[in-house]
């Protein structure tokens, strides 16, 4: 919680120095209240595009109090909020001074105005692909390379147009402040495509074997090669690189569902669900892959002090939690455990025979929820509804005594929360693993 907050601290300072050190005299005099807020809005909006570089660049100790999910979806959100401040920055200029619509001529325009309309223009790209990548049917690796060089042209040439136009910049050491947050984005880009890239090149895996599940899914055992691995929490996950180097911007992030406690391999369960997903049962044995982690806080073990677990998986959303179930029965841990599993058909639940196993080891009662029953189906049907979670959650009226961990579909855990919600569960009890990265 304490580095949660210094670190946001730290965020809001970063973000708002710029506007801090503009004040600072001596500064341009005569400068109407509109145009400074326009340039106050603008320097917010690009110190804010900037350290994007940094939330994205899996820096293992700035994820590890929120998790690598609210960090992406922070990067997210925080994008349209720096879009909306960008897109200030020139419209307070139009409105409140019409005469420097003639900026927008780039044939005539000077060099500062065409560096700003090619920073706007790249980030509006950026921001419209992010979006819409779905929608368009974007490769994710073109998608990635493209959101790259997009990144890198805002904030250029936005630097470009800041250092041209010299209002606020009319002291070295103001200068040295956006040259700081240039060189800070050039070392960000350093890190995360050589630097990183490099480290992982002389830590690969080999296949084990790939072995076929439930619900067209297929788990992944891969060594380490010639070192000695990683250790984990359960529940956390790692990207995979496949049929590629480091180098390439093709990993994806996919959670381990093997135990924390045996670390001489490591296993990925993965539905076919997209184009990479789909080559997962082509891999071969002896193939070289590329696995970058442990990244993640969905883990029992960072709630020690539970006396009851709770995990409510819907169809692959076991995988974290295979990870989790299997290293309490490898700790011999026999706290009372309740699995309530959503799934679309019998036939697709993941792991219904290592479950079966793990009730032998483990203090475990597994209630399966099926959407499509077969004939003669004695269990709960239909989805986790209010009545399902009455029946068979334990007593969760002292915060901290159970903790519940969530992952599935979208649809499927945004039920599962109202319905914690409506029974009045501390939302601190209540954890959510929302795979939704890229």
């Amino acid at each position: 919680m304490i580095k949660g907050t210094l670190w946001g601290v730290l965020y809001l300072m970063l973000v708002l120095a710029p506007v801090l050190v503009m004040f600072i005299v001596p500064h341009p005099v005569g400068r109407e209240f509109w145009r400074e807020l326009s340039v106050s809005l603008g320097f917010i909006g690009l110190a804010m595009v900037a350290l994007q570089f940094a939330l994205t660049a899996r820096f293992k100790w700035l994820k590890a109090p929120y998790g690598a999910d609210i960090v992406y979806h922070f990067h997210r959100q925080i994008s349209f909020v720096a879009g909306v401040l960008i897109l200030a920055h020139p419209l307070l200029l139009f409105v409140f001074s019409p005469d420097t619509l003639k900026l927008l001529l780039v044939w005539s325009a000077p060099w500062r105005a065409r560096a700003a309309i090619t920073a706007f223009v790249s980030l509006m790209f950026l921001i419209g692909l992010s979006v819409w990548r779905k929608r368009f049917k974007i490769e994710y690796k073109r998608w990635r390379i493209i959101h790259a060089l997009l990144a890198m042209a805002a904030v250029t040439f936005a630097l470009i147009h800041i250092l041209l136009v010299g209002h606020h910049v009319n002291m070295p050491w103001k200068r040295t402040l956006w040259i700081v947050y240039g060189l800070f984005w050039l070392g960000l880009l350093f890190y995360t495509r050589i630097l990183k890239p490099l480290i992982l090149l002389r830590k690969p895996y080999r296949v084990k074997e790939v072995k076929e599940e439930r619900g067209n899914t297929w788990t992944v055992v891969a060594k380490p090669d010639g070192h000695s691995g990683f250790s984990f929490m359960p529940g956390q996950f790692a990207w995979l690189t496949a049929w590629d180097s480091p180098f390439a911007d093709s990993e994806h992030p996919f959670s381990i569902s093997s135990s924390a406690k045996k670390t001489d391999s490591i296993s990925f369960t993965i539905k076919a669900l997209g184009d990479f997903t789909a080559r997962i049962p082509q891999l071969q044995s002896g193939d070289r892959v590329y696995v970058d982690g442990p990244f993640g806080a969905f883990s029992c073990d960072r709630h020690p002090h539970a006396e009851e677990l709770v995990f409510i998986p819907g169809g692959v959303g076991i995988t974290p939690i295979m990870s989790m179930l299997n290293t309490l029965a490898d700790r011999g841990d026999q706290r009372p455990v309740t699995l309530i599993y959503a799934n679309k058909k019998w036939d697709e639940a993941t792991f219904r025979e290592e479950i079966e196993t793990l009730q032998t080891r483990l203090n475990l009662r597994v209630i399966y929820v099926l959407e499509n029953p077969p004939e003669g189906w004695t269990g709960e049907s239909g989805f986790i509804n209010r009545d399902v979670m009455e029946r068979y959650l334990p007593d969760c009226t002292r915060q901290h005594r159970v903790e519940i961990f969530i992952c599935g579909p979208p649809p499927m855990m945004n039920a599962v929360e109202s319905v914690l919600d409506q029974m009045h569960i501390w939302p601190g009890d209540v954890h959510s693993e929302r795979f939704d990265l890229v």
